[in-house]
């Protein structure tokens, strides 16, 4: 059998996909939650399994400092470029539990999709690459280039021990592209080259007032309210049109490319069609900018969260001695986070009111912006695949979330990664009631099969851009 034969051989087994699919998805693979780590555990056995079945070689299980990671290869294709897939099987917490109308993890099939924790995010995403390997090994007896498998089991508390992992096993993991299904379509119809993701930075705000809450009777208009004081202090961080007012903080923002204007300007944006959903009646932000440049490409600070004083039900009369708030900053390509984080923190100190005192305690968790350049010749080859499957010439944008293992790999294996996944924005991922949609994860199928014959058609000095 030739190849071409791989569509027959995806259909015949689409049973046998979707059962595998459900068997994945009761594995409560929690990677937040300590009495879920031998669950973590088995989910990794579990796709370690799968990929010696699909003809998977040298498969292994890999300890890191708290959940293990899986890694596989398959390298009989001669001076063809090597693909490495990375992904994740672990999951996010299910709470709240009441609010699921099934148990999240026990899937349940409706309506053309397949409800459980982790079914978009991203367990069908990963057996989609899987499956797609295997497909083409069986039809053909070759596969048309190398490709390695790394999946790990906690992505979900911030791939902390991945970096280390990579860094001792450089050459296990070399390659010349990366694919990451750990993504999304942009709706079911249109398909969607995500280009850069944002940095993030964050520290968290404790300001105090006085040793103790006070008597708002005895002390009210004479003493320094922590609360009043954090809202002064929060407020100087933005003026009204949205713009940020800490020193520095924009100085080493890339301005966005007439090219990449016009590539943004060409999503359709209907405010009513995107506020309506959210519950929001209006949107805010720097003005000069789009809707989507603010998202995609300009830096933000937001204020997570705050909390001082009283907050239970009824009244209590005090005036508070203490106040909190976390903030978190997404970046773009050229900030630095730990230069941000020293911006803000000067501002924090020059505009702390009289009366308070500041404790800063900053994030451990940081990471670079990412963008892939818009010739390079992996994404040029995914966005005509894309473009073959779907119909549609996909679209080139930004995303302002942030994927730190993009930049590490890139830096540690001088290859970029290229997000190519099948989840929607709306199938409640790290919410209750998470599912996939069964035409996407067949369609993701077809996506990676004919992925993989194009790449084997391109050379390594092509796919580099030498």
């Amino acid at each position: 059998m030739s190849v071409s034969t791989w569509p027959t051989t995806l259909y015949s087994n689409r049973s046998q996909y979707l059962a595998e699919f459900v068997d994945l998805l009761k594995i409560p693979s929690i990677s937040t939650a300590e009495e879920h780590v031998g669950d973590v555990q088995s989910a990794a056995r579990w796709v370690a399994d799968r990929l010696t079945t699909a003809g998977v070689e040298n498969v292994k299980i890999l300890p890191t400092g708290v959940h293990s990671a899986v890694y596989g290869e398959w390298l009989h294709a001669p001076e063809k470029p090597t693909i490495l897939i990375y992904g994740h099987f672990d999951v996010q917490p299910v709470d709240p539990l009441a609010l699921w109308e099934s148990g999240p993890f026990e899937p349940r099939v409706e309506n053309g999709r397949i409800y459980a924790r982790g079914a978009t995010d991203m367990k069908g995403n990963l057996l989609v690459t899987i499956h797609a390997f295997e497909a083409i090994l069986k039809s053909g007896g070759q596969f048309p280039v190398n490709v390695k498998f790394l999946f790990e089991g906690q992505e979900e508390i911030g791939s902390r021990d991945l970096g280390p992992l990579i860094e001792s096993h450089r050459e296990m993991f070399s390659c010349d592209l990366i694919l990451t299904p750990d993504s999304l379509q942009w709706s079911e119809e249109q398909p969607v080259m995500w280009m850069g993701t944002k940095g993030l930075a964050g520290l968290q705000i404790n300001l105090k007032t006085a040793d103790m809450d006070l008597h708002s009777g005895l002390y009210g208009g004479i003493v320094p309210n922590a609360n009043h004081a954090l809202a002064e202090l929060l407020g100087s961080l933005h003026d009204k049109q949205g713009n940020i007012l800490v020193k520095g903080f924009y100085d080493d923002v890339v301005p966005l490319t007439e090219s990449e204007r016009e590539r943004f300007g060409a999503v359709p944006f209907d405010k009513n069609s995107y506020c309506k959903p959210l519950g929001i009646t209006s949107l805010v932000g720097e003005e000069g900018y789009t809707p989507y440049e603010r998202v995609w490409a300009r830096p933000t600070l937001e204020i997570n969260g705050m909390w001082g004083g009283f907050c239970g039900e009824g009244v209590k009369t005090v005036i508070p001695a203490e106040a909190h708030a976390k903030i978190t900053c997404r970046l773009v390509l050229n900030q630095n986070p730990m230069r941000v984080l020293d911006c803000i923190e000067q501002h924090l100190e020059a505009h702390c009111p009289i009366g308070a005192s500041l404790e800063i305690v900053r994030h451990n968790a940081t990471a670079n912006a990412y963008q892939v350049p818009i010739d390079q010749p992996g994404a040029l080859i995914v966005a005509q695949v894309l473009e073959d499957v779907y119909g549609a010439t996909p679209y080139f944008v930004r995303i302002g979330g942030s994927l730190p293992i993009t930049d590490m790999f890139l830096s540690q294996l001088g290859a970029y990664t290229i997000p190519v996944g099948f989840g929607l924005d709306d199938e409640r991922a790290h919410s209750p009631n998470e599912f996939m949609r069964l035409d996407s994860y067949w369609r993701g199928h077809e996506v990676y099969c004919r992925l993989f014959e194009v790449l084997g058609e391109t050379s390594i000095s092509q796919l580099k851009g030498a």
